[in-house]
């Protein structure tokens, strides 16, 4: 081996080989790794395929590099790391795994006593007293891929006091997320992520998020600073609670599922303007409704209250242009707009920019396009760097369910951002660049 490589193998202290396949060659060279150098930090081989990784080397790794630090890789038999575990006696973060044997067996199974960040995938309820000796350190936990009911997500959360961050899917259930408020006061990120429907039944109270827990959460965890949840359910009160406890929210992000046929309290005008007027601090902001949950009030409502948010992504709000129109005489700090599902006019659209003065990236999904020549009313916000891209609607034949064929109508797309470098010329072909002689209609 050069003694090139042997110096930068000896001086590594981040490994990253995230989402990759890992060959004959990577092996030997993970091996030198683990014979030679006694500083890495950080390993991180999530989404990889570890074929050819062996176990007896991450061991060797773990056993010499006595500051590793974190430590995630890809699915793999967990039983397969209790020599690497026993070793590394300094790790603080462990992503990745699996569990495929009897449960019986996961008793040899002990994990470093310095663990405070934790994420097991397709960990079940019988593998839950692996983690209950370390749960009073635990200060993150990642469920997102565990395989835990409502009442699982209560019995791991009630044992862990000093969490921050918590990451899962929506079967925590509001009962969880009163647990949560009840134990777990220092929480600061929580994310909840959308789970397969059919893992709830529809008339099952257990795994459905709704304002109950979302009021609980509010009261509980003060010290809350973002939050992203689903929601099956929603009112205007439990918006006005955390505008009322969660000063220290910088991030909030709400979507609105469409498994109810009906939400209890809409339009939502009321609640996002007093969750907005107390979370002063918010930064970022996303709020995913169906028809009907904000009308052009409660637009206008975002615009005024949100002075210093700079990302925004806004779904089926508003009623009319005149709503997002009042919408742009705010927002002076917006730098990012994302929408999807918009009633919006072209010609509303330009303007709008036109009016958000601190604006640097566009994206819509959905708007109601020029009679005439498509793209044309958007010119109106045409300037020096600002590129404007459209991708018309289509109809794209996919596969159904019994693999039949299905017409699928994709909305328009428009798409516009500063770019000093100019229009980029690796446009695919459902890409139409806007420029000022497009706006000239055919006699």
């Amino acid at each position: 081996m050069c003694e090139l490589l042997l110096f930068f193998i000896r001086s590594l202290r981040t490994l990253f080989l995230e989402e990759s396949s890992i060959n004959d060659k990577d092996g030997e060279w993970l091996h030198e790794l683990a014979v030679n150098n006694s500083v890495l930090e950080t390993l991180n081989f999530y989404m990889t395929d570890l074929a050819k990784v062996k176990f007896e080397d991450l061991a060797l790794i773990a056993r010499n590099c006595r500051s590793l630090i974190s430590v995630k890789i890809s699915d793999c038999e967990i039983l397969d790391l209790v020599k690497f575990f026993r070793a590394a006696v300094a790790l603080e973060e462990f992503c990745g795994g699996s569990f495929n044997e009897h449960p019986e067996k996961y008793t040899a199974i002990s994990l470093p006593q310095k663990l405070c960040r934790l994420g097991l995938t397709y960990m079940g309820n019988n593998e839950l007293p692996i983690v209950f000796p370390l749960t009073n350190l635990l200060k993150k936990l990642d469920l997102l891929y565990a395989l835990l009911n409502t009442e699982d997500h209560c019995t791991l959360i009630q044992r862990c006091p000093n969490l921050e961050v918590l990451e899962t899917r929506n079967v925590i259930g509001d009962r969880g997320l009163e647990v949560l408020a009840q134990s777990c006061k220092k929480l600061k990120r929580l994310r909840i992520e959308r789970g397969d429907d059919d893992e709830q039944g529809m008339e099952d109270e257990e795994g459905v998020v709704s304002q109950r827990g979302l009021i609980a959460l509010a009261q509980g965890c003060l010290e809350l600073e973002y939050l992203a949840v689903y929601v099956s359910d929603i009112t205007n009160s439990s918006l006005e609670c955390i505008g009322t406890y969660s000063k220290n929210l910088c991030d909030f992000r709400l979507v609105l599922l469409d498994r109810e046929e009906t939400v209890t309290d809409l339009p939502l005008d009321n609640g996002v303007r007093a969750l907005l007027r107390g979370c002063g601090k918010l930064k970022r902001f996303a709020l995913y409704l169906r028809h009907g949950g904000l009308t052009d009030a409660g637009l206008g409502y975002i615009g005024q209250y949100s002075q210093n948010i700079r990302w925004m992504l806004l779904g089926y709000v508003g009623e009319s242009d005149a709503g997002l129109l009042e919408f742009s005489k705010g927002c002076p700090s917006l730098q990012k707009l994302e929408m999807r599902g918009c009633s919006f006019s072209e010609h509303a659209l330009a303007s709008a920019v036109m009016q958000l003065t601190s604006l640097r990236y566009l994206w819509v999904q959905g708007y109601r396009a020029s009679s005439v020549v498509p793209g044309r009313d958007l010119l109106a916000m045409a300037r020096p760097f600002w590129n404007i891209e459209l991708i018309p609607s289509r109809r794209v034949v996919l596969p159904d369910n019994v693999g039949e064929p299905m017409m699928v109508e994709h909305p328009a797309h428009i798409l516009a951002y500063y770019s000093l470098a100019g229009q980029r010329t690796d446009f695919p072909n459902s890409v139409i660049p806007l420029e000022p002689a497009a706006a000239v209609i055919p006699e």
